[in-house]
């Protein structure tokens, strides 16, 4: 039997445009054969009145995969989770889900407005066929990741927009679905809940339920999907590793291709230690891809490790012209790092380097004492760009690239210094690039 969570075969959707209703009663069809009549040329209206929102796609999602849906406006995503939500019918093909789903389509989605915060919780989890027990013993949870337990006792419809899509996002990932899908809504949320949503969903897909995720945030689709399925006009243009097919759209869509966030597929080869993930951010732990001359960075990266054993990580600075610059590594704090089995992260703060307003790319290596066990071309992209970033009034000398200092540091998934094993030293390094 397959393991299939969702499987598309060939769906298509069309829908009629310019029309204001059905003609279902006799006095609406003698309306419309008079319409008729008096258009100048009937069939091209039929034919204008009609558009494929979706045609011919087709694609399976393993269960357990955290998958994208990307596209301009229009492609046709949200129509295709509306019909793997059953709120609409293809037109042609068929979508079929295996397992208990919850959708996150649209502000308030599935809550009646009537109704309290405490009631709508019940009533979500009843319709995705949970026991009033369970839905009992996760509904502090629910309530705690809202962050609206102020408000938990009133009608939703009394509710803002964020507050709607806080409940509602604590609902459907926390009360277990197989399948979770969810549209661009996150966008109404503050910063920091979206941040929270977004390693929700993280865990979610790592506990092995399946994600179907639609954003026009490419980070986010990066650092939380594996695999993406890009839509042009309704129909699949591409379907494949997460950055590959997000660098695919943002060079269709003429946007410079620079992702602060790589996340790096498992090798298919039986590996002891590999890179999963390279993350660049500024020095507030926001992802970045231009920092200021002499501004502070960091780079977060992520490894898997069979067995317990001494790495190293190494970062190799290459500027625009593919001249390596700087090549900072973890093993110059003078011992190796100690890492354990599965999964393990280690954060690289530059301070302050002085580098020319130019772009440059990063390379990640993985060692052991004898060898690089894996590597990591253009892992994550930045710009400088020329501006006195302290304020003094002096610019730095445009005409060399300087990394002065470097600071190691593990830490866990979300950046916080891993107090159990923290490992921090200060390393002057340097390498000069004449323009």
């Amino acid at each position: 039997m397959s393991n299939f969570a969702v499987q598309v075969d060939r769906v298509s959707k069309q829908y009629r445009i310019g029309t204001a209703s059905s003609h279902d009663t006799l006095r609406d069809h003698i309306m419309a054969g008079v319409g008729s009549v008096l258009r100048r040329n009937p069939k091209n209206v039929s034919v204008i009145n009609k558009i494929w929102s979706l045609k011919d796609v087709s694609f399976n999602i393993q269960q357990g995969e955290a998958v994208a849906i990307i596209g301009r406006n229009g492609a046709g995503k949200s129509t295709l989770l509306k019909i793997l939500s059953r709120i609409t019918q293809p037109t042609s093909g068929s979508a079929e889900i295996r397992g208990r789903l919850a959708s996150l389509l649209e502000v308030g989605t599935g809550f009646h407005g009537e109704l309290t915060g405490r009631e709508n919780i019940y009533l979500n989890g009843a319709i995705l066929g949970m026991k009033k027990t369970e839905i009992k013993r996760k509904f502090d949870e629910i309530v705690a990741f809202s962050e609206v337990e102020k408000f938990i006792d009133t009608p939703v419809k009394r509710y803002s927009s964020g507050m709607y899509v806080r409940l509602a996002f604590a609902v459907a990932a926390h009360l277990e679905p197989e399948i979770l899908i969810v549209d661009e809504v996150l966008a109404v949320g503050d910063h920091e809940f979206q941040k929270k949503c977004l390693g929700k969903m993280d865990s979610v897909a790592k506990a092995g339920r399946t994600v179907m995720y639609v954003s026009h945030n490419m980070e986010s689709v990066v650092r939380l999907c594996s695999r993406a399925i890009l839509l042009e006009n309704g129909s699949l243009a591409k379907d494949g590793p997460a950055s590959d097919v997000v660098e695919t759209y943002l060079g269709r869509n003429g946007v410079a291709i620079k992702l602060a966030y790589r996340r790096v597929d498992p090798p298919a080869r039986n590996q002891e230690a590999w890179i999963s993930a390279v993350e660049m951010l500024d020095d507030q732990g926001t992802p970045r891809q231009s920092f200021a001359m002499g501004e502070p960075m960091r780079f977060r990266i992520s490894f898997e490790l069979l067995q317990p054993s001494h790495v190293e990580i190494g970062l190799v600075l290459t500027n625009h012209k593919g001249q390596q610059i700087a090549a900072p590594n973890s093993r110059q704090q003078l011992r190796m790092l100690q890492g354990k089995k599965g999964s393990n992260c280690i954060e690289c703060r530059w301070d302050g380097p002085t580098l020319t307003a130019k772009p440059y790319s990063v390379r990640v290596d993985l060692g052991n004492y004898y060898r690089v066990v894996d590597s990591v071309d253009n892992a994550v992209s930045f710009e400088v760009e020329q501006t006195d970033y302290f304020g003094t009034g002096r610019w730095p000398n445009p005409t060399f690239a300087v990394v002065s200092q470097c600071t190691w540091r593990t830490v866990d998934a979300s950046g916080a210094p891993d107090d159990a094993d923290r490992t921090e030293s200060h390393v002057a390094f340097g390498s000069a690039e004449k323009t």
